[in-house]
């Protein structure tokens, strides 16, 4: 596959597992996502990170890691869904991994929008200054609410 072809392709299941995971932290909110969403959600998020790997590279770097990171994470959320089935503390478990998944999603496309968008990139050009550092943060302290508040209140239906 040639780069401008995976370039599409990982940016589109990007997109998608995003869209996806709109409906899926809601869902947790409430009584859980529909399949439809939940899968979607959970396989685009796992293609994504698997794309980014074929990349071409000379070193393991950030993206490496949130890639690697996400693997680990989308992991353990099927595990709990498929395998365990929410019993016991495979509940919030899965909540939490879903919830981290699709922030590391967020966080990346926050990265992408500092990184090609000319006003942002001009703020923050090598993404250590205060905008894009703020603006991270903002994001981590409404996922840590949101994964508080899904922990509490997901009860999958059985």
């Amino acid at each position: 596959m040639d780069l401008t072809t995976l370039t599409y392709v990982h940016t589109g299941l990007s997109l998608i597992a995003l869209g996806a995971g709109f409906p899926v932290a809601m869902g947790l909110l409430r009584t859980g996502a529909t399949k439809f969403w939940t899968v979607a959600f959970l396989a685009t998020t796992v293609l994504t990170s698997i794309t980014g790997f074929l990349f071409p590279f000379s070193r393991f770097g950030d993206s490496h890691w949130v890639g690697l990171i996400s693997l680990i994470v989308l992991a353990a959320a099927i595990l709990a869904q498929y395998l365990f089935r929410y019993r016991g503390a495979w509940r919030w478990i899965y909540a939490v991994m879903a919830l981290l998944a699709f922030y590391f999603n967020v966080f990346v496309l926050v990265a992408q929008l500092f990184k090609k968008v000319p006003a942002l990139r001009a703020a923050a050009p090598t993404l250590q200054e205060p905008p894009f550092l703020i603006a991270q943060l903002v994001l981590l302290a409404i996922f840590a609410w949101l994964i508080w508040k899904a922990v509490r209140a997901f009860k999958p239906a059985m």
